[in-house]
């Protein structure tokens, strides 16, 4: 779509709300004759239009300035800059957010509305300033959001899932199913990948904890990472991937693409939503199934929630060792539950025993993450898989959080402490040549 389109369809929208635009913003008329006039001006691909390209940033910037002054000659400078600022934001960013998401300390972004946006900062929610003009510009947000990945969102479609240039996930659902007007939830993700020494600091684990799940992880061992809604999973499982060889190919398979990897051989697969009749929709387990017959030395699911669960565990047990994946849940052995539960979804009619039996051949270690009543995240149990004693899953914790109360600022006490328990994969990752010191444990 061109920009002039596009900004044209903008003009439209605001041309239809004109009256109720011009009680609540007073540059309205302002603003709207001078963005016409960069639609005579210029003649791009809307698509190309970003934050990161700053040549073009820099010639709306010029453009605009230009016609600030021409048409504004009884303004101050510092409501020139606002004028111009705001348009930016509408042309290149994503309108009253842009600011929002460029703040390094924010992690979550929520717009219930056009009229109240929070902001998750430090693990906590607060309501912020900033505000859309009415639901047809927050739905003109989500489209400049979605449309560049080739979704939709419309009243056949009220639902979809994005991400932004940066990776950043985006979820956004609009009326009749969104009662109080269009809602967007934003999970940010670090321009810069965290690394592990960067989850230490954070006090997310400590440096045991760190190094056995490095040699867990160049050892080959399936690895699941599970925790509740924002716990940070997804940040855990990209600092696990890091740990993997770069001589090794990787297939990850997402909803989303989110996962940043710094290895060289990565091939990235996304799910695709069915059209408006319904149909060419591609789900985790097509991909999964699909991955199969890639090649692959590593297969990274970003998350199981479905039947593609079994096929993730066969995958686990015919030779595709070392595969990682994320799965909501509140505690090790709720994890275990959620994936018999999952495979049953699958709609095989398969024994109870039988399914246990595949958990326990194929995950060798679950990594449990919360987060935490002082908004801080935290891997609360480092948990083997063991096998099977009877018709029960054995499981033993290798590390845990012993929390310990709450300070006088609020924040949780606590500590990372070793069971002191030798892992039943200390003699597998011997054999593959890899010795864990025993202080380690």
């Amino acid at each position: 779509m061109s920009l002039i389109k596009r900004l044209e369809e903008i003009n439209v929208e605001k041309k239809s709300n004109k009256f109720n635009e011009k009680e609540e913003d007073p540059y309205f008329e302002l603003k709207l004759k001078i963005q016409n006039r960069v639609i005579e001006e210029l003649d791009i691909d809307f698509n190309e239009i970003s934050e990161q390209n700053e040549e073009l940033k820099q010639e709306i910037n010029f453009i605009l300035t230009k016609h600030i002054e021409k048409e504004s000659l009884n303004m101050t400078n510092n409501q020139k800059s606002k004028v111009k600022e705001e348009l930016l934001d509408e042309i290149i960013g994503f309108g009253p957010i842009t600011g929002l998401l460029t703040d390094s300390k924010i992690t979550e972004i929520m717009v219930n509305g056009p009229k109240h946006v929070y902001v998750e900062k430090k693990g906590k929610l607060q309501l912020t300033d900033a505000k859309f003009k009415n639901d047809n510009h927050v739905l003109h947000v989500i489209k400049k959001i979605v449309a560049p990945i080739g979704r939709r969102i419309d009243e056949s479609s009220p639902m979809v899932d994005a991400r932004l240039p940066n990776g950043s996930r985006v979820n956004a659902i609009i009326p009749p199913l969104a009662i109080d007007g269009p809602s967007i939830t934003i999970r940010k993700f670090s321009e810069d990948p965290f690394k592990v020494n960067d989850l230490i600091n954070f006090g997310t684990m400590n440096r045991k904890m760190a190094e056995l799940i490095k040699y867990c992880v160049e050892g080959r061992l399936n690895v699941v990472v599970s925790g509740g809604t924002g716990s940070g999973k997804t940040t855990t499982l990209n600092v696990l991937s890091s740990f993997i060889p770069n001589e090794e190919r990787i297939v990850t398979i997402e909803d989303a693409a989110e996962l940043q990897l710094s290895q060289e051989h990565v091939v990235r697969l996304e799910t695709r939503p069915a059209n408006v009749e319904g149909k060419g929709q591609i789900t985790i387990r097509d991909l999964v199934k699909n991955s199969l017959r890639m090649r692959p030395d590593r297969i990274i699911v970003g998350e199981v929630r479905s039947g593609e669960a079994l096929d993730m565990l066969q995958a686990m047990n015919t030779g595709h060792d070392g595969s990682l994946t994320t799965g909501h849940a509140n505690t090790p052995r709720d994890m275990l539950a959620r994936l018999e539960t999952m495979v049953l979804m699958s709609g095989m009619n398969l024994p109870i025993k039988a399914i246990r039996d595949q958990i326990a051949s194929a995950i060798d270690l679950i990594i449990q993450q919360s987060r935490l009543m002082d908004g801080s995240r935290k891997i609360t149990h480092v948990t083997e898989v063991q096998g099977m004693e009877g018709d029960v899953i054995i499981l033993q914790d290798i590390f845990k959080l012993e929390q310990k109360g709450l300070d006088s600022k609020g924040k949780v006490k606590g500590e990372f402490v070793s069971t002191g328990i030798m892992p039943k994969f200390v003699k597998k990752l011997k054999e593959k040549g890899i010795n864990i010191p025993p202080d380690l444990l």
